[in-house]
């Protein structure tokens, strides 16, 4: 299975989980990507524009042989239908296709579609707002929250749109849908890492989201609607914004996301529920997840020449081979918690982050 991502550790495992031999394509070639990988090529899909030429080289390099399934693309295409389109002429595509990504990646047709389907989402817009200070200005398909800022001074261009600002706390689902419907697997509740520059940085996530049963199924019945306008294959995520008992729809993520790990059933394959999703079956239900679950983000503080040879240990993951070169603000790896309750996860989980900083005695943050 060809696994194209910025990041391919998480697809990449649990496709070896689900009995698979995962071909991936990734920006970092992490330890532990290396060590689930049939086959691994480097290819900076965090780089804009994104090298076209280079990403099918490598995608033809590793299938070259073999009898490959199909791609599954991760993040790293969310402004990139066409280069999904040229990877799905020569490869099945196992997910959304370039249509799908499109569609929902344009910022006023997505505001269309909420509009139709009655789902609340934030007021948009492509010129800049006069009350810019009530704004927030984008780049169009981006992730992570790296290109969200203040729309203060801000002008409008090619790939920017603004966004009025809405309240509430950040949650994300995550679906699994056939191209006809569409399930909620679950929900997590999201943090910021903010830098001044880079104020809505991923930071982390905690499953389950502590929201009201009548939240939870007014959202699931809006992304339900959603689907109905625009059929959603494979995984996927929906981010809001959730204030009390009112909610926004921000965005869907047209492919696995952030919140992947956190959903890994036990003994199972979510990736395999994704390739069985794309062949048009869905499970029966869900699948049951005991307990809360954290995963953050821990970022370097500063230039790091070489990444030091480390014991690392097994709650740390997305590992940077020894020698590798890690800029300030970049992500140097991530840690995973499992408790009893939301809030003992993320405790633990922001603890684990203050152990790999102790443990690599270089500046992190």
């Amino acid at each position: 299975m060809l696994i194209a991502a910025a990041s391919g550790r998480a697809l990449a495992a649990s496709a070896a989980r689900g009995g698979y031999a995962p071909l991936v394509v990734d920006a970092f070639g992490d330890q532990d990507t290396l060590a689930v990988s049939a086959g691994h090529a480097r290819v900076d899909l965090l780089r804009r524009p994104v090298d076209g030429d280079g990403l099918l080289a490598a995608l033809g390099s590793l299938a070259d042989g073999r009898d490959c399934l199909g791609v599954v693309c991760g993040s790293g295409f969310e402004d990139g239908a066409d280069l999904m389109a040229r990877v799905a002429r020569r490869w099945p595509l196992l997910g959304n296709g370039a249509e799908t990504v499109a569609r929902l990646k344009d910022p006023m047709e997505f505001a269309a579609l909420c509009r139709l389907a009655g789902i609340p989402h934030p007021e948009t817009s492509l010129t800049p707002p006069a009350d810019a200070e009530n704004w927030l200005v984008k780049r169009t398909g981006g992730a992570g929250g790296w290109h969200i800022r203040p729309a203060q001074g801000a002008k409008a261009g090619r790939g920017v749109y603004f966004q009025r600002r809405v309240s509430g706390e950040a949650v994300s689902a995550l679906l699994l849908g056939d191209g006809r419907n569409v399930m909620v697997l679950g929900f997590t509740a999201q943090w910021a890492a903010p830098l001044a520059r880079h104020p809505y940085r991923y930071g982390g996530a905690v499953r389950p989201a502590a929201l009201a049963q009548g939240v939870m199924q007014a959202m699931t019945a809006a992304l339900a609607r959603l689907n109905a306008a625009a059929p959603l294959t494979g995984l996927n995520g929906a981010d809001f914004l959730v204030d009390g008992h009112a909610f926004h729809l921000l965005e869907i993520n047209p492919r696995p996301g952030a919140s992947f790990d956190l959903f890994e059933p036990n003994g199972a394959s979510l990736f395999a529920l994704h390739v069985e999703a794309c062949a048009g079956r869905l499970p029966a239900q869900a699948p049951r997840y005991d307990g809360a679950m954290a995963g953050a983000i821990v970022y370097a503080a500063r230039d790091i020449a070489a990444a030091s040879a480390l014991d690392w240990p097994e709650w740390a993951a997305d590992r940077p081979m020894p020698g590798s070169r890690i800029a300030a603000g970049q992500p140097l790896c991530s840690v995973f918690a499992r408790a009893a309750t939301a809030a003992e996860a993320r405790a633990l989980v922001e603890q684990r982050g203050t152990q790999i900083k102790s443990l690599l005695a270089v500046g992190v943050s």
